[in-house]
């Protein structure tokens, strides 16, 4: 399961307050970043390892395993 508020500290922990500035920061769509942002789609391969790479923050710690 995507834990949406791992990346959204991690955004503004690096000066990326809103969706835009994610999107930009990661060179993914303003609407990808936005779905992300708000929690309505998990990353992807590519998109976590962006995210990885500009925020410090593994795939592992943004998509958790769901509860059996």
């Amino acid at each position: 399961m995507y834990d949406r508020e791992v990346l959204v500290t991690a955004a503004r922990k690096a000066g990326d307050h809103k969706p835009s500035d994610t999107a930009r920061r990661l060179r993914v769509a303003r609407n990808t970043a936005w779905r992300l942002w708000h929690g309505r789609t998990a990353p992807s391969a590519a998109v976590a390892a962006a995210v990885e790479e500009h925020y410090g923050v593994s795939a592992g710690q943004l998509v958790k395993r769901a509860a059996a």
